[in-house]
């Protein structure tokens, strides 16, 4: 199968071109059937290609030169879509120049500028950002909306849930995955009105292709008991964070210990395999990619202070959801959705009644 090439904002990220470059190397590497079109400086870029042959050959440069800012507002980078390597990049899935788009640059422009070019697809009220994350359990889960929605009705958390599922679908290839609603406790009581009637919609939702399993709270994400958690991006970001500073805590504070004597050293030694593999699977550039779903489209967002590890990561999750035909899946679902459920449904989302 060929697939559509990958735009790559190759000015995204904290260290821009040498890291896009060699991300996008390592997962042509990884992948001989990736194809890309590179946009940035020419100049730098093709410096950075100078290393990487194999990767020359199966791109092509947009020249660009004008960044956007990684503290620049999502208005003020709007205004400069048309000029600057991540708008190029957009619109290049847009014009069909590209399948996807893929980006370490500021979340907030990239939303912004994919939501103008690309629109919500029809039955999406709003786009949502949805990350994977590691669990005790062979598959990870996935998380959303993780920022671009810092509230979220009934109506937007239901659609979430179906966009989610069918990511997760892809990624774990269960055919109903178990989906649940962030809550402060898994009573039915527990919650905003929104959570309420979402959960509510959920269950008498059916026909979709998923398990909805009601709530969850945020201790239970990564214990691999769901696969999809359904969120507003306020709370989704706050927990999203909060994981990974624990992440990170654990890996600092064992890294600390192991090096505090040498008696500490040598225990390191003996553990060093299971350490190693503790340090593989909280390390987040293996879990690299964040989707935003409800486009009409396929964009990327890499993390900014991402290795090319895991730029190479977040290309292989933009090929990915293009083979296996993600915005289809999500069109499919969303047509599964009962039309009595919106029938004279409040502006809240609550069913109709």
């Amino acid at each position: 199968m060929t697939l559509p090439r990958i735009a790559v904002d190759a000015m995204g990220g904290d260290e821009g071109v040498r890291v896009m470059i060699e991300g996008a190397a390592e997962a042509r590497r990884r992948h001989d059937r990736f194809k890309f079109l590179l946009v940035g400086d020419s100049a730098r870029i093709e410096s950075a290609l100078d290393a990487h042959p194999n990767l020359r050959s199966a791109s092509e440069i947009l020249h660009c030169d004008d960044v956007v800012g990684g503290d620049e507002k999502p208005t003020q980078a709007l205004r400069r879509a048309k000029t600057t390597s991540m708008g190029l990049a957009v619109n290049a899935v847009k014009q069909g120049d590209a399948g996807a788009a893929v980006s370490g640059g500021n979340t907030g422009a990239l939303m912004a500028m994919s939501k103008l070019a690309l629109r919500t697809m029809p039955g999406i009220d709003r786009p949502a950002l949805a990350g994977v994350m590691p669990t005790l359990e062979d598959d990870d889960v996935v998380m959303l909306d993780l920022g671009a929605n810092t509230e979220a009705d009934a109506r937007n958390l239901v659609q979430f849930a179906v966009m989610g599922a069918a990511y997760s679908r892809i990624l774990t290839g269960r055919a109903q995955p178990r989906v649940r609603l962030l809550n402060i406790g898994t009573e039915e009581i527990k919650g905003t009105d929104a959570l309420r009637d979402a959960a509510t919609q959920l269950q008498e939702a059916t026909a979709l292709e998923m398990r909805f399993d009601g709530f969850i709270e945020s201790d239970k994400i990564n214990r691999g008991e769901v696969d999809v958690v359904v969120t507003d991006g306020f709370s989704g970001n706050i927990a999203l964070k909060a994981i990974e500073g624990a992440a990170r805590f654990v890996t600092d504070l064992l890294k600390t210990a192991f090096t505090s004597s040498i008696r500490s050293k040598v225990g390191f030694l003996v553990s060093r395999p299971a350490t190693e593999l503790l340090r593989h699977h909280l390390d987040p550039n293996n879990h690299n990619g964040a989707v935003f779903l409800g486009l009409n489209g396929v964009v990327v967002k890499s993390h900014g202070s991402a290795s090319s590890a895991g730029v190479a990561n977040a290309v292989a999750v933009a090929a990915r959801l293009l083979e296996d035909k993600l915005t289809e899946r999500i069109v499919h679902d969303l047509g599964e959705l009962d039309a009595r459920m919106w029938a004279g449904s409040g502006r809240d989302g609550s069913p109709a009644k």
